[in-house]
């Protein structure tokens, strides 16, 4: 019984080492939903941050990245979906294109910015509704500094955390875009920078 034992224990450890590593090998590949967070956006002196989306190309179809910009206090704050071709890459700059047009017209410097990868455009005026579909990857720079009030800027760049989308928040994300549309006459909508015109 002990020889038996000791065989089976190295094989159960290889099935397990092997059943690991094909399940590594395809983490990331269907994502289709994405978290970052900003920080000293809209600060004197802080360099601006930037969102870097590109469409792999897999699905050689054109893609949206549906973003929903919230505040520290957890507001959803601005909502817009922006096309990306196939093995293209458009770039958000969270000052200009993602904070500069928030629902209270208050200046946001911190936040949580979500990312669906959409089929279809799902950020108003007609559509709130994403068709989530992998293909994009997302970037994203985030201002840090050496003390919360005082010393010189850092900029990092990463990125943006595979998430999981359950039903419940992607219903919640987007009944929040419509509602912020519906209530923000304008307000609340951020803007897309075409995609030849990277920064």
């Amino acid at each position: 019984m002990k020889a038996l034992g000791l065989l089976l224990f190295p094989m159960l450890a290889i099935a397990l080492m092997l059943g690991g590593t094909a399940q590594a090998q395809n983490v990331g590949d269907n994502s289709f939903y994405f978290t970052t967070y900003y920080s000293f956006a809209n600060t004197s002196g802080a360099p601006d941050q930037t969102l870097r989306i590109v469409n792999d190309g897999d699905t050689g179809a054109n893609l949206w990245a549906s973003f929903y910009v919230f505040d520290d206090s957890q507001e959803l704050q601005e909502c817009c979906s922006c096309e990306v071709t196939p093995d293209g890459i458009t770039s958000e700059s969270v000052d200009k294109n993602l904070t500069a047009n928030s629902l209270t017209s208050k200046v946001n410097t911190r936040g949580i910015i979500k990312t669906i990868s959409s089929s279809v455009a799902a950020g108003g005026p007609s559509n709130y509704t994403n068709t989530p579909a992998a293909g994009l990857r997302v970037w994203s720079t985030q201002t840090q500094r050496a003390t919360p009030t005082t010393g010189a800027f850092y900029v990092a760049e990463t990125q943006a955390a595979d998430s999981n989308l359950a039903s419940s928040e992607k219903a919640l994300l987007e009944n929040l875009c419509l509602y912020l549309n519906l209530l923000g006459s304008g307000q609340g909508d951020c803007t897309c920078t075409p995609e030849d015109a990277d920064f």
